[in-house]
């Protein structure tokens, strides 16, 4: 969700700098970058250990309270992603939302799309392990009762990507604020803009021709 759905990493950074410096730390941007994609249980450890005097669960309800009062200001879509979405329900593509967030936090955006954009929803206080384990892909992929093996992940981070790889999937990583360098193992394209479920389908095609080689 965050960094491919929506553009909510700057949201975050803020509420992280202004909660490090109440506690009379420094965060800055870099800081912040390094948390991408992580879950947010890990995320609170770090920012602990820059002096945030809170619980972890006290933290990760604090930073989702800050960064969906400024979604639910203005949610700031990743172009082309809503477009691809909304054609994939049109082809009639089962489609899952994968994310380190909490539901609490990822029910909004989905209900902000304007259309029932996903089968099925699984984010970051339903499983384990948060991404780069695999569990919360093949969980998406069991509740919509397809095979890993034959279904795409779209992914911003380094760590979400490395969840979609070990999930089996062809993942497709399409990078905002971490550049993510050139793999055999994923796809990389730079944004989704334009983009279409035939090129989604090539993607697995691709993918799937290589593995069988």
């Amino acid at each position: 969700m965050d960094g491919t759905l929506i553009d909510s990493e700057p949201y975050w950074l803020a509420e992280e700098t202004a909660l490090v410096e109440s506690f009379g730390g420094v965060w800055s941007a870099a800081d912040g970058l390094q948390l991408v994609g992580s879950s947010l249980e890990g995320s609170a450890l770090i920012l602990q250990s820059r002096g945030v005097a809170m619980t972890t669960q006290q933290i990760i309800d604090h930073l989702t309270d800050r960064v969906m009062a400024r979604i639910a200001g203005e949610v700031p879509w990743r172009p082309g992603a809503r477009e691809l979405l909304s054609a994939l329900r049109d082809a009639g593509v089962p489609t899952a939302l994968v994310t380190m967030s909490i539901r609490r936090m990822a029910e909004p955006v989905v209900a902000a799309l304007g259309f029932p954009g996903f089968d099925a929803l699984v984010a970051g206080d339903q499983v384990d392990e948060g991404k780069p384990a695999p569990e919360c892909y093949l969980r998406a992929a069991e509740l919509l009762g397809v095979d890993p093996a034959r279904s795409v992940a779209i992914e911003d981070s380094e760590y979400g990507v490395a969840a979609g790889v070990a999930a089996g999937m062809a993942t497709i990583a399409v990078p905002l604020h971490v550049p993510l360098p050139e793999s055999p193992s994923y796809t990389l394209w730079p944004g989704l803009d334009g983009k279409t479920p035939a090129d989604l389908a090539a993607v697995l095609a691709a993918r799937r021709a290589g593995a069988q080689a």
